[in-house]
């Protein structure tokens, strides 16, 4: 009853002066709503980052060719010519955490149909790739293993191309130029939108491996492989066996580097996340300082209101109540004052974070966590900064308070 009591009490004190306690709780309402909004901008952007890497597929691992080493210049990764056919089989055959690997070339283009005209990517897969990147087809069928072995000049096309070659017809079935060559459309791919680089996965036009790496760069190597392991928890053992694999393959000594490079999708998705976590944290703490100047602002209040209500706490204490009761009152007060500010601002954090989603187009996610980590964070700003005001009260001698003017 006596809780019930003294909450009453700091409640009626804090309504007396209304505009005052509005004023006092705008630091928090403005702190709480900064903090709420820019934590949504910054699980948006790791969420935005998730949702792209996911386009890339499942499980998938990533093999590159190593460097070449002319006159003592390392050229990079990629630009030697170490992976071939029978590396492919090898990984295929002999690695039991992978679950399909396909090789990889891309090249670019100018692709004629009619007389419309567009420039675009060509990549040479496996029928396997498919499965590897989760890609459906809207329309027609994948080419098929057939297809690779033949070296066929058949391709699926990404929705890209669709809009901006056929206009409206249906491109299963037709016949579209690729440097000079006719290709027959056998398919078309679903939409999978930016790539978390930001270049359109759309725009794509897929083709047998055999066709691109023979009739369209004329070449024996492979550019990179794609291989995608059982499951998350077997991609480590994939990558292992990959690596092992290969370097048997390629007779490289204990003390030998690779001539190849492994990398998975989950170290890039992690690299990614980190960024845009550190991101959130930096956002977070810049919009908690206004948190604290917020917090300054209710002590420098609570210090007014003992020195203007002196005279009431003597009274108070000439009639029985204890210091301990004085100095509950007054940091109700200021606990009131935080949690009321904090609740206004979750309500206009996430009120910002919508606006900022419809107007500005970015992805904004508002986490439970971070509602209840800024209304905690508000709570301990007003018994914080609220103790030493009620504390002071608390410690005020009745005859001084008494005689007080």
């Amino acid at each position: 009853m006596v809780f019930l009591d003294i909450l009453e009490i700091a409640l009626l004190s804090l309504a007396r002066n209304k505009m005052r306690s509005f004023l006092t709780m705008l630091g928090i309402i403005i702190g709480v709503g900064a903090v709420i909004a820019m934590m949504a901008v910054g699980n948006g952007a790791q969420k935005s980052i998730k949702d792209q890497i996911a386009t890339l597929g499942t499980n998938v691992i990533l093999i590159f060719p190593g460097s070449t080493n002319q006159a003592g210049v390392r050229t990079g990764m990629g630009s030697a010519t170490t992976l071939t056919d029978e590396d492919l089989e090898a990984v295929r055959t002999q690695c039991p955490s992978v679950a399909y690997v396909t090789p990889s070339l891309r090249t670019g283009s100018q692709v004629v149909y009619q007389e419309q005209n567009w420039r675009s990517s060509i990549m040479g897969v496996t029928p396997e790739y498919f499965a590897i990147r989760n890609w459906t087809v809207s329309s027609g069928q994948y080419f098929t293993e057939a297809d690779v072995r033949g070296a066929t000049k058949v391709c699926v096309v990404g929705q890209t191309i669709v809009e901006n070659l056929f206009k409206g017809a249906d491109p299963v079935g037709q016949i579209i130029r690729i440097k000079k060559m006719p290709f027959k459309v056998v398919g078309v791919l679903s939409v999978k939108g930016q790539s978390a680089q930001g270049s359109d996965q759309d725009d794509i036009i897929i083709a047998p491996a055999t066709t691109v790496q023979k009739k369209l760069m004329g070449q024996f190597f492979f550019g990179s492989f794609l291989a995608s392991a059982t499951s998350e928890e077997t991609m480590n053992d994939a990558i292992q066996q990959i690596t092992d694999v290969l370097r048997v393959r390629h007779k490289l000594q204990p003390w030998e580097e690779n001539d190849f490079t492994v990398r998975s999708q989950t170290e890039i998705a992690n690299a990614a996340a980190s960024t845009s976590q550190v991101l959130t944290i930096l956002l977070a703490s810049i919009a908690s300082i206004s948190l604290i100047v917020g917090g300054i602002g209710i002590m420098n209040i609570m210090l007014v209101s003992v020195t203007e209500r002196t005279k009431e706490i003597g009274i108070r204490m000439s009639v029985g109540a204890t210091g301990r009761v004085i100095l509950a009152q007054f940091l109700f007060e200021a606990i009131v004052l935080s949690l009321l500010g904090g609740g206004i601002g979750v309500l206009l954090g996430g009120l910002t974070s919508d606006l900022i989603s419809r107007f500005a187009g970015w992805t904004t996610l508002v986490s439970p966590e971070s509602v209840a980590l800024s209304f905690l964070f508000s709570a301990a700003v007003g018994i914080f900064f609220g103790y030493y005001p009620a504390r002071k009260a608390a410690q005020l001698n009745p005859i001084e308070a008494l005689r007080y003017e």
